[in-house]
């Protein structure tokens, strides 16, 4: 272990510009870690939201488009298009101390959502990652039509 030590500023000289894409790299990946701890939502995957549904019955939002949600949605899932997403809607405002779990298509979407909810002052927020495809390839039932 002391060789290594001894002869790290002999590498740090010959190698700056690899030294230096190293550090960069791990700032980047510990500001990325951080922000996601700190965010005040989490992420949450298709088996862990199926776990939820079955305890804690959360609020379960599809904001995908009118034809998406006729197309397949999760079970018990409320409709409501990001066009008229509102973290200060009365529904959504009755429910800001219970789990609300969101989702769109692909993931995008429901995540800016959840922040805009986290936002707005809900305490517990979850969105579905990977959206409906997540859903899909862990081969999980959909309902189809409204």
């Amino acid at each position: 272990m002391s060789e290594i030590l001894h002869r790290l500023p002999e590498f740090v000289g010959n190698h700056t510009m690899l030294v230096l894409l190293f550090a960069c790299v791990l700032l980047a990946w510990i500001g990325s870690e951080a922000s996601r701890l700190f965010r005040g939502y989490r992420e949450i995957t298709p088996g862990a939201l199926t776990q939820m549904i079955n305890r804690d019955s959360p609020l379960v939002v599809d904001l995908s488009s009118n034809q998406d949600f006729e197309k397949g949605h999760i079970p018990g899932a409320r409709h409501v298009p990001l066009s008229q997403f509102d973290p200060e809607n009365k529904e959504l405002a009755s429910v800001r101390d219970l789990p609300v779990a969101l989702y769109c298509k692909t993931g995008t979407t429901s995540a800016q959502a959840a922040a805009r909810l986290v936002k707005a002052g809900f305490k517990h927020v979850f969105w579905l990652g990977g959206g409906l495809g997540a859903w899909q390839q862990a081969d999980l039932p959909l309902v189809r039509g409204k």
